[in-house]
């Protein structure tokens, strides 16, 4: 369990530090906490989600964390597949590019305590009102 919580420690710096590096500026990220559901992340802005989709942070982040172990939160009107059981078809860096190419398209990134959610280890959402 030591080895998951610091492995969720090291992929949450991880995300701030790629974003940071990422978007050319000193973002601020929105952080949040779920405790009530055992997980906590980042909620990114366009800017900072185009900068994400266009940099190495969704293969850096696969080679710690298998697809299988990612979720994702796909916008109703998202053209990714999904089978009938849920199984999403596309990797980290198309989920994330999707919501990029959205005028106001956002992602969020959440990171889950060891042992919830299925196993996952972290989910990411798409968000966008077009």
């Amino acid at each position: 369990m030591r080895v998951t919580i610091t492995r969720s420690v090291a992929l949450a710096a991880l995300t701030a530090a790629a974003v940071g590096f990422g978007s050319g500026t000193a973002a601020a990220l929105d952080p949040v906490v779920q405790p009530d559901q055992g997980r906590a992340g980042v909620r990114l802005s366009h800017g900072e989600t185009e900068a994400v989709a266009a940099g190495p942070m969704p293969a850096l982040i696969t080679m710690f964390v298998p697809l299988t172990k990612i979720g994702a939160g796909l916008h109703p009107d998202t053209e990714i597949y999904r089978d009938q059981y849920g199984g999403v078809y596309a990797s980290l860096r198309q989920v994330i590019a999707e919501s990029a190419e959205h005028p106001d398209g956002t992602i969020t990134f959440l990171f889950n305590a060891p042992g919830s959610r299925g196993g996952r280890v972290m989910d990411v959402y798409q968000h966008w009102t077009e």
